[in-house]
């Protein structure tokens, strides 16, 4: 490595001991990387499998192409065969495991369906291709097939290539959920009815989940078959387009949720045994199947699988003009464990022998092209094991990755909330928790996704509120339990936001408190959509208490973008342990917060920067759910005292103020 730039562990001594195994691990990357890209220019110029595999309209014939290194035969069988193995419609090799047919170009049509039928030693049966662009499944028997996706007038794009983010401001979407009707949403529908929403709050990016085809909905789009295949269950491809065009439009970015941890196990829709053998893609034996989620494991340090990966995630942002993606599962592809069971508690779990190098290399990799093809685009780790350098730079020792997602925080909320009294809750523990980041890594802080809103867990909002959510949201109910809750429910959000280390994000229907909790269409349930859904009525319904909390939400995303306050630095002027006061500045604001469950303060003085302070908003204005309770239009201006400068605020019970110092 060159030892002229700055390494993590020049800045983190804890890492010195490690100095050489970091290297090492660095010029594994750089090797791989130097393999795959030869003579090209780039990483991005070589590798085009995307363009090859897969079906593909050349010159005056459709090519079928499909890499398959066990298989005896391949056929081709659709809708223009009647879905006979022929012989005019049998693939023949063309080497390297490569088998390939041509036919003339009007012998498919726009919405043909096909498959692959594939004859191994000892076997055969019918597969999708591994780069099949689109997959459709009957509506009857619930089978899919690949179709020919060629219509008379594709997409022509309107507005920019890529949006620039500095600091993404995430809203978590699923498209399918995203309706209020009881049923499966669309693209056409998010983009006219939610995306307008989004823009109203003020988010910049948004990261959706469960774009790539999966054999089942309740799979959360985790369980994927076809990795080159958007969802069909939300639409078409333009339809898709449209709606990352009328995102970048108004300047929001698109991040799709990307899974590259693991594939699903199904044979006739997926990868595994696509043409007979187990490892085409994968590990062989125990190691490539994952223990818990009942899936594929791939190989990563196998060339094929490394190019298919790479070719999907140029794929995806080319094709689909996508702003990044958000890497599910990376604990799981970093260890040979998964990372099951397992305690991170030392610098030594990250470069022992259990860490899965050549999948450390593909995520290197990955970061490289994703850059090569938008060398701004947002690229998020979702790993819970706290790998030092995984989103640290290439060329400093790092994995390249943008963010990591700040995993610890929402894990901390739960317990607070479950196993403390709202006394015991800590201002200097709850400082520390919030703002314990590594300084050479960004991060992306939230305080539920998801996650959290599955069920078998819950929402913050649940969790504080529970079974008082069906009888007390109407603003005419004097309960104080649901008092609690909301003021609660927007101080949480607000102080993981501002104390966020580089980006914040949140799933939708969390910031207006959707009710409930996350149930898709299962046997369990009666094959019920009513919990996978999102209740946008209860926003406009002027009797409910939820549009507070969306108003909430909007004012303080709003601010954060508005002054860009995640890029600037935050400091911790008060954490006092008796009366739950916390206050901190974060550029030229101030948040004071009185998580106090029973005082209020009246001439509180705290710390502060000289000058003049205005009110922006408070948690208790009415419009927010709140008593209306702290006069906004009142400024602060700072007292000397013993040589240091102090503003003196009114604090009631359960808010929290925002303060700009006047310029």
């Amino acid at each position: 490595m060159d030892r002229k730039i700055k390494k993590i562990y020049d800045a983190d001594p804890w890492l010195e001991p490690f100095s050489k195994a970091i290297d090492a691990r660095h010029e594994r990357i750089m090797a791989a990387c130097d393999r795959i890209r030869g003579e090209h220019a780039t990483l991005h110029d070589a590798v085009n499998n995307h363009l090859f595999y897969g079906l593909h309209k050349e010159g005056n014939h459709w090519a079928f192409r499909e890499w398959a290194p066990n298989a005896n035969r391949i056929y081709v069988t659709g809708d223009f065969n009647n879905w006979r193995k022929s012989p005019e419609y049998e693939m023949k090799p063309i080497g390297g495991g490569n088998w390939e047919l041509l036919v003339p170009v009007d012998a498919l049509h726009h919405g043909d369906k096909f498959k692959w039928f594939v004859e191994w030693p000892g076997g055969g049966g019918e597969r999708l291709p591994a780069y099949a662009y689109r997959c459709v499944q009957d509506p009857e028997t619930k089978i899919f097939a690949a179709e020919v996706w060629d219509p008379a007038k594709p997409y022509v794009w309107k507005h920019r290539r890529h949006v620039k983010v500095e600091n993404p401001l995430i809203y978590e979407v699923h498209i399918g959920m995203s309706s209020e009707e009881e049923k499966v949403s669309t693209f056409d529908e998010f983009r006219r009815n939610v995306l307008p929403h989004v823009i109203e709050l003020g988010y910049n990016t948004i990261q959706i989940m469960a774009l790539q085809e999966h054999p089942y909905y309740g799979s959360f789009g985790y369980q994927v078959s076809n990795f080159f295949a958007l969802s069909s269950r939300f639409g078409t491809p333009e339809d898709f387009k449209k709606l990352v065009d009328e995102a970048h439009r108004n300047g929001i970015a698109v991040i799709m949720d990307l899974v590259h941890s693991h594939a699903v196990k199904n044979e006739v829709e997926g990868l595994s045994r696509l043409d007979g053998s187990l490892t085409t893609y994968f590990h062989d034996g125990p190691k490539g199947e994952h223990p818990a989620w009942n899936s594929r494991c791939f190989d990563y340090g196998k060339s094929e699988t490394r190019y298919f990966l790479l070719s999907n995630c140029k794929f995806w942002m080319e094709e689909y003009r996508l702003d990044g993606f958000r890497f599910d599962g990376v604990t799981s592809m970093l260890y040979f464990d998964h990372g099951l069971g397992r305690d991170f508690s030392g610098y030594g779990s990250y470069f022992d022998g259990g860490v899965d190098e050549d999948a450390v290399t593909y995520l290197a990799l990955a970061n490289i092209i994703i850059r090569d093809v938008f060398k701004n685009a947002i690229t998020i780790a979702e790993d819970m094991s706290g790998m030092a350098g995984l989103a640290a730079p290439i060329e400093k020792g790092g994995v390249g990755f943008g963010y990591r997602m700040s995993m610890g925080v929402p894990d901390m909320w739960i317990k607070w909330i479950k196993e403390r009294s709202d006394w015991d809750w800590s201002m200097g523990g709850l400082w520390y928790e919030l703002t314990n980041k590594r300084a050479d890594e960004k991060t992306i802080s939230y305080a539920e996704c998801h996650d959290q809103a599955l069920v078998g867990d819950k929402t913050i909002i649940f969790r504080l509120i529970d079974k008082e959510m069906y009888f007390s949201m109407d603003k005419q109910s004097t309960n104080l339990i649901v008092d609690r809750g909301i003021a609660l429910h927007k101080m949480i959000r607000l102080v993981t936001l501002a104390t966020a280390g580089n980006g914040y994000l949140t799933f939708m229907g969390n910031e207006f408190g959707q009710p409930e909790w996350i149930d898709f269409p299962r046997e369990g349930n009666g094959w019920s959509y009513k919990h996978a859904r999102r209740q946008w009525s209860l926003i406009e319904d002027d009797n409910l208490r939820f549009r507070g909390l969306n108003d909430f939400d909007a004012a303080m995303i709003h601010l954060f973008s508005d002054l860009k306050l995640l890029s600037k630095p935050h400091y911790c002027y008060l954490a006092h342990e008796t009366d739950k006061i916390l206050c901190f500045t974060r550029g030229e604001c101030m948040f004071a917060f009185n998580f106090n469950p029973e005082k209020s303060f009246t001439d509180y003085w705290i710390e502060a920067p000289e000058g003049t302070w205005d009110v922006l908003f408070s948690s208790d204005r009415e419009q927010f759910g709140g008593f209306g309770r702290i006069d906004e239009s009142v400024s602060h201006v700072t007292t000397l005292s013993d040589g240091k400068h102090y503003i003196r605020l009114y604090l009631p019970s359960r808010t929290v103020t925002v303060l700009k110092l006047r310029q």
